[in-house]
């Protein structure tokens, strides 16, 4: 029997879950659920499932194993609640939530069910960010000084104003962290480590009516003891392709993309030039740094895939509910410590007060 795939919400990331399925043997997409008739239908007609309007019409699909959640950001909980008692699997996009309580509401319910939650963060399945992983884990880099990460991308005014829910708190959640820098986010703190503490500045500068960031830099510190760096925005004209920068005493990395421009290590391997010579140039989208629908679906199918690994065989995930949160606390930190222009050390206790939030 085939795995049955659900998906809630019908914009532009949905296509690329739907392609995803597609791709994978053994996975079908069953149905596709929008409030809107029209956006399930066009979905559906797409990619020949079957639409809903009715989310409990579509949970009720005895064929229907996993849900994936594509809705705004601000609206994933009551789905996946929903879908957890219902006793499907979840995937959810990126971020989990937009508060740690409804990130945990959302864990909750999945452990209480039974039921497996996955956020998606595809930059941990480029084969690049693996290779820099497995370089981490094997003490190459000696001892960790620095772990930065840059998402310097643009987008129009007419982004922000092609959907009500684009640039709100209620959400959105955020701006330029919360939306588009979160992937390089997760990636460092999985690189790195935990943050220990953060000091933080932000700024709306180049875009109108929106409530949330366009600019924002982060200064950190890891538990590890080594400082980093998050930069990122919305109005870096043209857009440039994300980055990430691993160093230590004995190495150092660069990743731009799926690239890899830097691999230096005191104590070389035979393998070495190898990997920089095979992943110099091997992006080939802009990476979603100007256009959001400027990426491609191979990383999602591969996290889809390991999703439907650890639904057969009961081994853990890549990237849990917990990993998910992560990054949401991390963003979370870096609005406080911009608000209050304090150092704001983590774990948080609970969400921050944003005042923000309540303009």
């Amino acid at each position: 029997m085939p795995i049955g795939f659900g998906i809630v919400g019908c914009g532009m990331i949905a296509n690329f879950h739907a392609k995803a399925i597609e791709a994978i043997p053994g996975a079908k997409l069953i149905g596709c659920q929008s409030r809107r008739m029209e956006s399930a239908t066009k979905l559906a007609a797409e990619y020949d499932c079957e639409p809903y309007d009715d989310l409990q019409a579509m949970l009720a699909n005895p064929k229907v194993d996993v849900i994936t959640i594509c809705t705004p950001s601000g609206a994933h909980m009551e789905p996946a609640i929903l879908a957890a008692k219902a006793g499907k699997h979840l995937i959810i996009e990126k971020p989990l939530e937009i508060t740690l309580k409804r990130c945990d509401r959302i864990i909750e319910a999945c452990k209480k069910n039974g039921v497996l939650l996955s956020t998606i963060f595809p930059s941990r399945f480029h084969r690049a960010s693996q290779l820099l992983k497995e370089a981490i884990d094997k003490g190459r880099f000696g001892t960790l000084t620095l772990g930065d990460a840059y998402v310097k991308w643009f987008r129009t005014q007419e982004y922000y104003d092609s959907g009500q829910w684009r640039g709100t708190w209620d959400l959105d959640g955020g701006g330029a962290l919360m939306n588009q820098a979160i992937h390089n986010v997760d990636l460092l703190t999985w690189l790195m480590g935990p943050v220990a503490e953060l000091s933080a500045q932000t700024a709306t500068l180049a875009h109108d009516r929106i409530e949330v960031e366009d600019v924002a830099t982060a200064s950190l510190k890891f538990e590890n003891g080594a400082l980093g760096v998050i930069e990122a925005s919305t109005a870096a004209f043209p857009g440039m392709l994300k980055k990430t920068e691993i160093h230590g005493s004995d190495g150092s990395a660069v990743i731009e993309e799926e690239d890899i421009k830097v691999w230096e290590f005191r104590k070389k391997t035979a393998k070495d030039k190898k990997i920089i010579d095979e992943f110099n140039s091997v992006t080939e989208t802009g990476g979603g740094a100007a256009d959001p629908s400027a990426i491609g679906f191979e990383a999602h199918e591969k996290q889809f895939r390991d999703v439907i690994r650890a639904i057969k065989t009961g081994k853990p995930m890549a990237i849990d509910g917990a990993e998910g949160r992560r990054s949401v606390e991390v963003i979370l930190a870096i609005y406080k410590a911009a608000e209050t222009g304090k150092t704001v050390k983590l774990p948080l206790k609970i969400d921050p007060v944003l005042k923000a939030r309540k303009k």
